[in-house]
């Protein structure tokens, strides 16, 4: 099991920082540290259904004078010693064949030995949260520290919160990354300048009525955005459900250069116009139109799976199946970010960078264009039409014969140039491109 090969790798980093001899076991490790901070309190880190932590302690054995919590850790100890199960291996199958999580059985002799289940458990410990119930485990060893130096302040912060459910670990650890892998982190004090993640009410029935809070989950493109400024080339992640019904995803590769061109192109092209400026916390607002699960379906992450949730209402209507040909409103701050993060995104998927000029250069020109209809022909739209023909082209061939009835002597080399551009870039980039011109006309004309 992967969680129990993460365990091992971050036991072996644990015992170079913490000068361990190199016979600590993974045993030592579940009772010195993980047991204290996961289990040993009535608030848990994470929930392995079926285990020991899960389950209850008889009278009889409380009366022994022990805490529950240490009776649960002899108990599974001894679950430990029985053999490996989804109760004593994370994420294994079940004893019962017919269970419907008995599934990765196999008639080959592969011992489990106790090192293998209490390591799966170090592991759970680190996996990250990317939403609708779905996780990652990466095995760089940088993000496999900084996840365990939140673990202690995840137990600080459930103490101090009365209302506060546990069992989150993997959703804190989708927040904390971030943190651990910001500029501003200090190792000696890993909370200076954290900032506890949003909570609301607990959407499970059992716990809302106990009244009862819960993180909210977080956007896992912000855990790929903390990845990509890393400067990591391509991370291969693990992706996996923990549930009733176990799912694998399998191991996908993202490839982070391509989600850290958003913050290069950021530099390069608008860094210098004050009105185009993205913050890196602006860019980090984008919300993903693909779900985390549905963009690994792709095969690989990169730019195509962030995808800006929203922009495909804006793309001219007949480009593609899904595109509903909106025009672009400005009403607030957020709609202008939003506006500047689809340009960027779409530069990036172009990635041709003179493309945003030649953009804004027939922009200008189409407005020019629609200018002629003056205040002698008040009530004609006519140029307004031509114009608004062109940016509602539904393919290549409508939108440069839409030019063609256009050309003069002033705009000829501008829609030369872009007839040339269109016809050279692959099929399913114009209508990117097209949208592209669509925001630029847009953006000049409101202003």
């Amino acid at each position: 099991m992967y969680t129990s090969y993460n365990g091992k790798k971050f036991l072996k980093i644990y015992k170079e920082k913490e000068n361990k001899p190199e016979n600590y076991s993974a045993k030592e490790f579940f009772d010195d540290v993980l047991f204290p901070v996961f289990f040993d309190d009535d608030k848990h880190f994470l929930n392995v259904a079926n285990s020991s932590f899960f389950q209850s302690v008889s009278k009889d054995l409380v009366k022994t004078g022990k805490s529950i919590h240490l009776l649960k850790l002899e108990r599974f100890h001894k679950n430990v010693s029985e053999g490996a199960s989804l109760t004593t291996l994370v994420g294994y199958a079940a004893q019962d064949l017919k269970a419907g999580t008995s599934g990765q059985v196999t008639s080959l002799n592969c011992k489990i030995d106790e090192d293998e289940m209490y390591s799966s458990w170090i592991g759970s410990g680190l996996t990250i949260a990317m939403g609708g119930g779905y996780s990652i485990l990466v095995d760089t060893s940088e993000v496999l520290w900084g996840i365990f130096l939140g673990w202690f302040v995840y137990r600080k912060t459930l103490k101090q919160t009365n209302s506060l459910k546990g069992n989150q670990i993997d959703v804190w650890n989708s927040y904390w990354i971030i943190h651990a892998l910001s500029k501003n982190f200090n190792e000696q004090n890993p909370e200076e300048s954290f900032i506890v993640p949003d909570t609301e009410i607990c959407k499970a029935e059992k716990w809302k009525k106990l009244g009862y809070i819960e993180f909210s989950s977080n956007n896992w493109i912000k855990v790929l955005f903390s990845f990509s400024k890393k400067n990591y080339n391509k991370l291969t992640v693990n992706a996996f459900k923990f549930a009733d019904t176990n799912q694998t995803l399998g191991f996908i590769n993202v490839y982070l250069p391509d989600v850290r061109r958003m913050f290069e192109l950021r530099d390069k092209l608008f860094l210098d116009k004050e009105e185009t400026v993205l913050s890196d916390m602006e860019i980090e607002t984008l919300e993903p139109f693909y779900r985390f699960n549905e963009a690994c379906k792709m095969g690989t992450i990169g730019l195509k799976s962030i995808e800006p949730r929203g922009l495909r209402e804006f793309m001219s209507k007949g480009t593609a199946d899904y595109s509903q040909g909106k025009d672009y409103k400005f009403t607030d701050e957020k709609s202008l970010i939003n506006f500047q993060l689809y340009k960027l995104w779409i530069i990036a998927m172009l990635n041709k960078t003179e493309l945003l000029k030649l953009a804004t250069d027939v922009s200008k020109a189409l407005l020019a264009h629609e200018s002629q209809d003056t205040k002698e022909n008040r009530g004609k739209s006519e140029k307004s039409n031509q114009v608004k023909e062109i940016l509602d082209s539904k393919n290549l061939k409508n939108f440069i014969d839409g030019l063609t009835e256009l050309v003069t002597k002033e705009n000829a080399d501008v829609f030369k140039e872009v007839v040339e551009q269109t016809v050279k870039m692959p099929s399913d980039n114009f209508p990117l491109f097209a949208t592209l011109i669509r925001f630029e006309y847009t953006f000049l004309k409101t202003k």
